[in-house]
């Protein structure tokens, strides 16, 4: 870790520009050089050419889940280090990976020193998920979110109807998950490294369905209440129209027989949990 590129997304959960600019600092208190900056979605995520061109051999991501999963997709195949801080709401995989600690302090001790690890993630065509997957109606709230996050007001209603609507629908069947064989509201699947977590919600009545809305506007997209826990190895949603589903709180349509898989990358990603206590 010794030659950065720093993608941040100052549209995203904590990562201001001035939080930027003071992680920047500390790569220059620990010797590290900067080699380049992506704010993204301004500009785009480097390719592995003008990474290897640049000598870099870490990448650096202060943002967001969905601007983590943007470029670790983007850079799949890239060979370098992924060393991720949590800038967004959530921070689900830089907790993972860290535990509950400031950037800086992060910084430091992955300097001195620390473990590179492979990471589960969720697949599906093109698309990964490396914190979860969500499939049905639910997904629909997270149009809603987008826009209270941006400040949208009249669109912050039009999507909440729509959301509640589709919420209140039929809800999506999926095939290959034993003992799932019901309709649900919300289907999460979760990366493992023997296979796939698959929690089914089914939120029929008014509480719960204001209990799910809430928690998808205020960011928290896999708090509501599973009922239905199962493993699998790969499994599908069963429809006939293309499905909205979300990777790391990302929309993506997928086609009705679109296959949902496990893979595991390689040890490319900085783990510091432990170390940092």
């Amino acid at each position: 870790m010794e030659r950065l590129w720093f993608i941040t997304n100052p549209h995203s959960g904590s990562a201001t520009r001035e939080k930027c600019e003071a992680l920047e600092a500390v790569f220059e208190e620990r010797g590290l050089t900067l080699a380049g900056r992506t704010e993204f979605p301004d500009a785009e995520i480097p390719g592995e050419a003008e990474l290897a061109a640049a000598r870099v051999d870490t990448v650096v991501l202060f943002a967001g889940d969905g601007t983590i999963n943007a470029a670790l997709c983007a850079l799949a195949d890239w060979e370098g280090a992924f060393l991720i801080l949590p800038g967004g709401t959530m921070n689900l995989l830089a907790k993972a990976l860290h535990g509950d600690v400031e950037p800086a302090d992060i910084i430091h001790v992955a300097h001195d020193g620390a473990r590179k690890v492979a990471l589960p993630y969720v697949e599906a065509g093109p698309h990964r998920a490396f914190v979860g997957l969500i499939l049905g109606p639910a997904a629909h709230w997270a149009r809603a979110r987008e826009a209270a996050r941006k400040g949208r007001v009249s669109r912050v209603l039009g999507a909440m109807r729509t959301a509640w609507r589709r919420t209140f629908g039929k809800g999506i069947r999926v095939a290959g998950v034993p003992g799932m064989r019901g309709r649900y509201q919300a289907v999460f699947v979760a990366p493992a490294a023997n296979g796939l977590e698959v929690a089914a919600i089914d939120a029929r009545d008014w509480a719960s369905i204001a209990e799910l809305g809430w928690n998808w506007l205020t960011g928290d997209w896999i708090a509501a209440r599973a009922v239905t826990e199962r493993r699998a190895e790969r499994l599908r949603p069963i429809a006939r129209r293309p499905v909205l589903a979300l990777f790391d709180g990302e929309p993506v349509t997928l086609e009705p027989d679109a296959e949902v898989t496990g893979g595991m990358t390689h040890p490319a990603f900085i783990a510091t949990l432990g170390d940092t206590a």
